[in-house]
């Protein structure tokens, strides 16, 4: 049986959970809190932050391999432990051009993927040329450890600009070096796609997605996304091209915007299963999750096709602060047709934080009925 040390123990380290018991999979996770989701799932659990690489060692004591829930670690540390044998997968250098998201924007446009216009803000004295090139608005964005919005700004104008740079609240413990300006993007939609590659070097992606975000936090996706096949086969194209060049093992998540002139563009990408994949949990016939663990177990990859027309994945967000379950609310979300409701067993409720997820199965591609079950199921969930 094979162990597969997890660093990060969030959600989506307990979603792997059933993946790894069908493919006969121990998972052994290294996470700061015995309150997080994927202790309950964990043959064994190392208490410690996900960054304390001293940690990771003992971690990779008790398993075959390593891999990712999260981003948020020391690859300075952990090539150490490469170096002594240690199989992290996705590696350390496919991990290393994207956890600082300007080193992130470089290495994209040098592959000649599409991407906004941005530069790094650390040439204070070009800054006000620069922006007169990219025009207002821009999009103000801390290099590292920014997600679901956080460390994300849409700025309108130069004294905001500076306001936001001189609020320590958001530059401490960082300074102006550690963020990124790029232009913004009037995109028409979000998209995202998974996209996983085998240690053989197979590549398999999911159907495209729509993402609709609020307040720059994923809400819904819509499976599959409503565009043109020649969208659909850039986009794929974008996914080979990043793996290929990265020569990752594993799945990775990227965002996109299309734009109202049909032209795609790369957004983020995520080194790790995704909030826009978890439709594919009961929505496709290997969910991203499988997936995962196939492509670092080095098992053959999955069929990633969906089982039926289409589907919608709403978001649970927190909108207060609390340690309710919300038993009633999920009781009666469940009982909407098709639908599939992920609890994360979270103990405490506060706003914006990921609680849950619903997905329900679609009989049609319709995108006015995809976004009716949506609102039905916020209409529930979210107070009036």
């Amino acid at each position: 049986m094979k162990r597969v040390g997890v660093i990060g123990g969030g959600q989506l380290a307990w979603m792997m959970a059933d993946a790894a018991q069908k493919l006969g999979v121990e998972l052994v996770v290294q996470t700061p809190s015995e309150h997080d989701p994927a202790v309950s799932i964990a043959k064994e659990t190392v208490f410690a932050p996900v960054d304390d690489a001293s940690a990771t060692e003992i971690l990779a004591q008790k398993c075959d391999v390593i891999t990712f829930e999260n981003e948020f670690v020391n690859l300075q540390a952990l090539s150490v432990l490469a170096q002594q044998g240690v199989c992290f997968r996705p590696s350390l250098e496919a991990l290393a051009p994207l956890l600082d998201k300007y080193h992130q924007r470089c290495y994209l446009r040098d592959l000649g993927l599409p991407v906004p216009q941005f530069f790094a803000l650390d040439e204070v004295e070009n800054l006000q040329l620069q922006i007169e090139y990219v025009g207002f608005p821009v999009v103000l964005k801390a290099r590292r450890h920014g997600y679901d919005g956080q460390g994300t700004f849409i700025i309108q104008d130069f004294a905001t600009l500076e306001q936001k740079l001189s609020d320590e609240s958001i530059t401490k413990p960082l300074n102006q070096s550690f963020f990124l300006l790029e232009e913004f993007v009037p995109f028409e939609r979000e998209l995202a796609v998974i996209a996983a590659r085998s240690l053989e070097g197979e590549i398999v992606t999911y159907p495209v997605v729509e993402t609709q975000q609020e307040q720059q936090v994923c809400r819904r996706v819509i499976a599959p996304a409503d565009i043109t096949p020649n969208q659909v086969a850039e986009i794929q194209a974008i996914a080979h091209t990043l793996l290929n060049s990265l020569q990752v093992v594993g799945i990775f998540g990227i965002e996109l915007f299309l734009g109202a002139n049909g032209k795609v563009m790369v957004n983020e990408i995520a080194p790790r299963t995704h909030n826009s994949g978890h439709f594919s949990i009961d929505a496709c016939e290997t969910s991203q999750f499988e997936q995962h663990l196939r492509a670092v177990c080095g098992l053959p990859l999955g069929n990633p096709a969906l089982q039926c027309a289409g589907a919608v994945m709403v978001n649970l967000l927190g909108y207060e602060n609390s340690h309710s379950d919300y038993q009633s609310h999920r009781q009666q979300i469940a009982e909407i047709p098709q639908a599939h409701l992920h609890w994360y067993g979270k103990i405490e409720s506060r706003p914006g934080r990921k609680l849950g997820h619903v997905t329900v199965l679609l009989d049609n591609k319709n995108r006015e009925s995809a976004s009716a079950i949506a609102h039905t199921i916020e209409s529930i969930w979210y107070p009036s």
